[in-house]
């Protein structure tokens, strides 16, 4: 929903999708330190996964921001939020799932992962489209909002993943 919140507030395509580059690139350089300090013990799964959504719902309200600066802020922390919970939460469901399963359960995590790529947008969409950007924009957000609560609510951290031998 980025492009139409620059339209909206009248920049150009090229500058619009430069904020959303900002978005993915903040999701590219946090995944790898994501799962690097995963696997060092610096961070848990349900810490990263938990800030991951906070940052992401902080982001969408940012997206709400009028101008350039709040269309930057909205990319970044949702960039930074994504970046968090990609990897984390696929590493959990590793760490959970038995060997011989294992393809079939990363297969469905990514299908899942593409849902809500295209799932998020069209909540906002079908918000927005009886109400305003605005509200849609808030009602992902608060979606966002209470899943971190959900996660602190129940234990879900993941064994770190075993180190390969040397």
């Amino acid at each position: 929903m980025m492009p139409v919140s620059g339209a909206a507030i009248h920049l150009g395509t090229v500058a619009t999708g430069a904020a959303v580059s900002v978005l993915a690139v903040s999701a590219a350089l946090v995944q790898p330190w994501a799962g690097r300090a995963l696997d060092d013990g610096r961070i848990t799964t349900r810490t990263g996964l938990g800030t991951g959504l906070a940052l992401t719902a902080v982001g969408m309200v940012c997206a709400i921001l009028p101008g350039l600066a709040g269309l930057l802020s909205a990319a970044v922390l949702i960039g930074t939020g994504t970046g968090l919970i990609t990897p984390l939460g696929f590493a959990a469901l590793a760490a959970a799932t038995p060997q011989e399963r294992l393809g079939q359960t990363m297969g469905s995590a990514e299908l899942g992962r593409e849902l809500g790529d295209a799932g998020g947008p069209l909540v906002v969409a079908a918000i927005a489209t009886t109400t305003t950007l605005t509200y849609g924009y808030a009602a992902l957000a608060l979606l966002l909002a209470f899943a971190p609560f959900a996660i602190l609510a129940r234990r879900c951290d993941a064994p770190p993943a075993p180190t390969p031998p040397a």
